[in-house]
């Protein structure tokens, strides 16, 4: 064995001290200088705020620059957590992206209807519920969030989060980021980007079009499509579960509860959003497979469903991955009775969509079996949205498009999280209760003022969105659109009814801040003071600027 001699590390260490330690100490004072004066953003999930004039911690608008290019930036509803916690409080962290958030409109989403649920069975116990859900977000965002409000006195956590693992920040299928596949290099990614060095480096490199680049919604991605069978898969099941693994942890470490959610898709009536042929097709192949699709598909647009599926099974003797056939022999089976056969047919088609905005059943079982391994409370909404749906498949029943939940959707998860959130009470304030039975849909709806002038509205915003890119491509694209028309025809508008509902639901919650800002948003049709009085009385902390639906600044 060679011995290196003394005097050598005595010539060696200080030189590899100085050329390691010196470039870390001039980054270090860099980044300090960086911040003295003022460049960059501070990307803290939270920051210090007033609300109300007491102290907060209010959402940090700069925190999702590290994910997105500049006009893209993704914010949850703004919100303000009281520093000193209020007696008798009971504080909901929702974690999670826009099926979370509550999309189409984050006024009705199932954090929403939770919230309701819980005030109006324990009226003497103040419940918070905090929606942190991003749009557009996936693990590797929420996964900070949750570590950050982990700090903020939170009492439970409800994780529901998966449908964009591909196409989100570092996800294969990604237009926002690089699509790193390393978890360590990811993390490491995110926290360099959080340095105000980081942030100069990133603005620097980033092109003029894509700084001038607008927010466009799924469209963005037609051209990230990605296989079932892609090894870029793997990665991302595997970083799915080391996030989801470490929001579970670090909600324990601060010794809050936590439910993970596995995520309910629309599988009857949302057909695929991009196929692709299996790798090595030959033209003779494809042709062949081309015409028995064709000629099924012709069987199957004249109402002939039981004679299209055996045309469809002999291109699917061809071709089995192509996503949309799976869906039309899917569609043929259910049409003709066959339940049982047309869920699992439902289910690989949403598996082998190319276009990934739907959490697959691969990542389900991620989210099982982190439930499982870290000891989380695991609610399956799977199981719960298929037990909940005509012959066991979720369909336009729960969902206005491919995940984003109806009201009834809403309703549906919120109760159950209810049943389970209810369980975690004091003694006391379970013995309060004043309902034997969580309330109902409807009367959640009153609560809400979730008026028929608003789901009417609700409805038409969706349809309007179903027609642009990707779900024009759609198989049953036009039936989505016909769907949301008749839902848009079958609610009353009528003004002063509208006006009625607001008022009695804030007579019995007038802290609502969500119900005065909608509340706003109607009396802008009538009396414009009434509509700014009522925003003020929205404003989620102080300083937050306020501005009507017409672009009128207030104070």
């Amino acid at each position: 064995m060679t011995v290196v001699p003394q005097s050598r590390w005595r010539f060696w260490i200080p030189r590899l001290a100085t050329a390691v330690v010196v470039p870390l100490l001039l980054l270090v004072l860099l980044e300090l200088a960086l911040r003295l004066f003022g460049v960059g953003n501070s990307v803290a999930v939270t920051i210090p705020c007033t609300d109300r004039g007491h102290a907060a911690y209010c959402n940090n608008l700069f925190y999702t620059t590290i994910f997105f290019p500049p006009r893209m930036v993704r914010t949850p509803r703004p919100f303000a957590i009281p520093t000193d916690k209020p007696r008798n409080t009971f504080r909901i962290v929702v974690l999670g992206e826009s099926a979370a958030y509550g999309d189409p409109d984050p006024a009705y989403g199932f954090s929403r209807y939770l919230e309701v649920m819980l005030r109006n069975r324990f009226p003497g116990e103040n419940f918070e519920v905090i929606n942190a859900g991003i749009t557009a977000v996936n693990s590797h965002v929420v996964l900070p969030i949750a570590e950050d409000l982990t700090r903020r006195q939170p009492d439970l956590f409800i994780i529901y989060t998966g449908n964009n693992e591909v196409v989100g920040p570092y996800g294969p299928g990604t237009v926002f980021t690089s699509s790193a596949m390393n978890i360590h290099a990811i993390r490491a990614s995110i926290f360099l980007r959080s340095t105000r060095l980081g942030q100069v480096v990133t603005n620097s490199f980033r092109s003029k079009q894509e700084k001038k680049q607008e927010w466009a919604g799924m469209e963005l991605f037609m051209d990230q499509q990605i296989r079932a069978d892609s090894p870029q898969m793997t990665h991302v099941y595997s970083n799915f579960g080391a996030n989801l693994a470490e929001m579970v942890k670090s909600a324990r470490r601060a010794g809050v509860p936590v439910i993970v959610s596995t995520v309910a898709v629309n599988l009857k009536n949302c057909a695929p959003f991009g196929s692709l042929h299996r790798p090595g097709l030959s033209k003779d192949d494809l042709a062949k497979w081309s015409a028995f699709a064709s000629r099924g598909v012709d069987l199957e647009n004249a109402g002939q469903h039981a004679a299209a599926l055996p045309f469809y099974r002999e291109a699917e003797k061809i071709d089995p991955d192509y996503a949309e056939l799976q869906f039309r022999i899917a569609r043929c089976l259910w049409i003709t009775g066959y339940y049982s056969d047309a869920a699992e047919r439902f289910a690989r088609a949403r598996d082998l969509d190319t276009l990934r905005f739907r959490t697959d059943s691969k990542e389900n079982d991620v989210i099982r079996s982190v439930a499982a391994a870290q000891d989380a409370q695991l609610l399956d909404a799977t199981k719960l949205f298929s037990e909940a749906s005509p012959n066991g498949t979720p369909g336009s029943e729960l969902f206005y498009d491919h995940v984003h939940m109806s009201p009834s959707g809403n309703y549906l998860l919120a109760r159950a999280l209810f049943e389970r959130a209810s369980r975690m009470l004091p003694k006391d304030v379970l013995n309060s209760a004043i309902n034997a039975d969580p309330p109902t849909q409807e009367e959640c709806d009153q609560w809400l003022a979730f008026t028929p002038y608003d789901k009417a509205r609700v409805a038409e915003d969706m349809f309007y969105r179903l027609q642009k890119p990707p779900f024009i491509n759609q198989a049953d694209h036009f039936e989505q659109l016909l769907n949301l028309k008749l839902a848009m025809e079958a609610e009353s508008t009528d003004y002063a009814d509208t006006i009625a509902r607001y008022q009695w639901a804030l007579s019995r919650q007038p802290g609502d801040r969500m119900l005065h800002l909608k509340y706003s948003n109607i009396l802008m049709q009538s009396d414009r003071t009434a509509a700014a009085s009522e925003l003020r009385n929205a404003r989620p902390y102080d300083g937050f600027p306020l501005m009507l639906p017409d672009g009128t600044h207030i104070d």
